[in-house]
C-alpha cells in the first residue's frame, strides 16, 4: 500500500495518454510522403514512449547518430504538431482514477519529457487535466528524465517533500528518475513498455497492471 502520500506525479504518454496513434502518425506520414509504404500503428506502438528518436528508428531505422537525424525529427515535429489532438485519448480508467484522487483531495501532477511545444496544446483541450496541480514539461527545467530535476520541481512547486510524492511512469527512465528524487515508484505495465520489458527489473517499489489498480494501492496515513 501507498501511505503517507501528499501528492501523486504521472508521466503523461504512455501512462495517462494513449498518444501512440498520432505520434505513429506523424512519422508514417514522413514514409509515404517518400513514397515508401505505410506501417500499421502496431510497429510504432512499442516506440511510442521514445518519442522522435523512437519513431524515426521505427519508421527508417535510423538512430540518433544519423546525419539527417536532426532534419529528420524536425520534420517529424512539424507533422506531429498538426495531428497531435486528432487521437490521443486517455487511457481506459484514467478520468475515473483522477476523478478520485480528486475526491480524496490528494494534489496530482504531470512529469513528461514532452517539450511544453507539444504538451500544453495537448493538455490544453483534455478536460481530465483541467484539476491538475503541476506540469512539469522537457523543457521546463535544465534536465530531462531520467534526471530527477523535472521531478523535484514538481513537488517545489506543490510544496510537498519528494518523500511524500509517488511518481508512476511507464519507462525504466521514469523510475530511476523517481527513485532518484526520493519519490516512491509505480511502474505503469500497461503502457508501451510493460509488455516487452522486464518491469520488475526497473526496481519500482510496485507496479500496476490498469490505471485502476492504483486506487487499491492508495491509503491516506
Amino acid at each position: 500500500m501507498l501511505t503517507g502520500i501528499a501528492a501523486i506525479l504521472f508521466d503523461l504518454d504512455g501512462t495517462l495518454v494513449d498518444s501512440a496513434p498520432d505520434l505513429g502518425a506523424a512519422a508514417d506520414r514522413m514514409r509515404t510522403d517518400r513514397g515508401l509504404p505505410a506501417f500499421p500503428l502496431e510497429c510504432y506502438r512499442p516506440m511510442a514512449g521514445a518519442g522522435a528518436r523512437g519513431m524515426l528508428a521505427t519508421a527508417f531505422g535510423m538512430g540518433v547518430d544519423h546525419p539527417d537525424f536532426e532534419a529528420m525529427r524536425e520534420e517529424f515535429f512539424g507533422n506531429y504538431e498538426q495531428c497531435l489532438t486528432e487521437r490521443t485519448v486517455t487511457f481506459e480508467g484514467i478520468p475515473e482514477l483522477l476523478a478520485r484522487i480528486d475526491q480524496l483531495k490528494l494534489p496530482w501532477g504531470v512529469v513528461t519529457n514532452k517539450s511544453t511545444r507539444f504538451s500544453k496544446p495537448l493538455i490544453s483541450t483534455m478536460p481530465v487535466f483541467v484539476t491538475a496541480s503541476v506540469v512539469i514539461s522537457g523543457d521546463t527545467t535544465p534536465y530531462a528524465k531520467p534526471h530527477p530535476g523535472p521531478l523535484l520541481e514538481a513537488a517545489r512547486q506543490l510544496r510537498v517533500d519528494p518523500a511524500r510524492c509517488v511518481y508512476v511512469g511507464d519507462d525504466e527512465r521514469d523510475i530511476v528518475a523517481g527513485l532518484a528524487a526520493g519519490m516512491r515508484t509505480v511502474a505503469a505495465t500497461y503502457g508501451y513498455l510493460g509488455e516487452k520489458s522486464d518491469t520488475r527489473a526497473w526496481g519500482a517499489d510496485l507496479q500496476i497492471n490498469s490505471p485502476l489498480d492504483l486506487l487499491q494501492l492508495l491509503a491516506r496515513a
